[in-house]
């Protein structure tokens, strides 16, 4: 399959996707999927490699290749600033199912991978999706390519659309470390649906105007997640997720 990014940038899918454990978390909730582990390592992954990256106050999505092979060595996704209404949530298609593959650039040179701009939260949060708007869901999808694990790729007449992650709060971690290896609690898939739903739009605009209901579910989930015995690690991520809120409405 070839698939198109920025309009004339191809790459085509291969049978390798990356075997590299998904990060997700910290305040830019971002998904990271790379073998970097501090900022050095990363300054010297993006020297080594091209494709897409941020480029002083422009930060699209990053999709990196390798430059000898020209095959996707990394990947660092944004989520969207605003949430999907549960109604257009629940018009995610379910099909195709995910394919594993990897991706191969067609030509050694940058290009510019847009972020998606809705955020559609499935029950509990069990998937993220996120899509370039809302139009995708007008029609049905190609392909599900799974680059990594539990991150695919979605496909619409062979443009890539968007993208989605399965089980979001397994990879919950803050910087660059590693996410837990146990299965996150069930209290955790609740709180990070809260969090997510908190700071994205329209949520994020209420608290901001100082809604007494939205400021009330603020505080219930600071208190929520620091008062969380188990599941430490993942329960201080959704504290930074929401921190910057806390710290400037919170106390409202």
């Amino acid at each position: 399959m070839r698939l198109t990014l920025d309009g004339d940038w191809h790459a085509t899918v291969t049978d390798d996707p990356l075997r590299i454990t998904p990060r997700f978390g910290d305040q830019s909730t971002r998904v990271l999927v790379a073998e970097y582990t501090d900022a050095e390592e990363r300054e010297r992954f993006l020297t080594d490699t091209f494709g897409s990256s941020d480029w002083l106050w422009d930060t699209p999505d990053e999709l990196r290749f390798d430059q000898a092979d020209r095959k996707l060595v990394g990947v660092r996704l944004q989520l969207p600033d605003e949430s999907a209404p549960a109604e257009d949530s629940a018009r995610v298609p379910a099909s195709p199912a995910v394919r594993p593959g990897g991706l191969r650039a067609e030509e050694a040179r940058d290009f510019r991978c847009e972020v998606t701009t809705v955020l559609c939260c499935a029950p509990e949060a069990a998937v993220l999706t996120c899509l370039r708007d809302l139009d995708v869901l007008d029609e049905p999808l190609d392909a599900r390519i799974g680059i990594a694990p539990d991150v695919a790729l979605l496909v619409q007449a062979g443009t890539v659309v968007g993208w989605s992650l399965t089980d979001p709060a397994r990879y919950l971690t803050t910087g660059f470390a590693a996410p837990d290896t146990a299965p996150p609690s069930q209290a955790t898939r609740l709180l990070l649906a809260e969090c997510l739903d908190l700071i994205t739009v329209p949520t994020r605009y209420a608290i901001m105007d100082r809604d007494p209901a939205a400021l009330a579910r603020l505080r219930a989930a600071d208190h929520a997640l620091r008062d969380q015995r188990e599941d430490r690690h993942r329960a201080d991520a959704l504290l930074s997720i929401i921190a910057n809120l806390v710290e400037d409405y919170g106390n409202s």
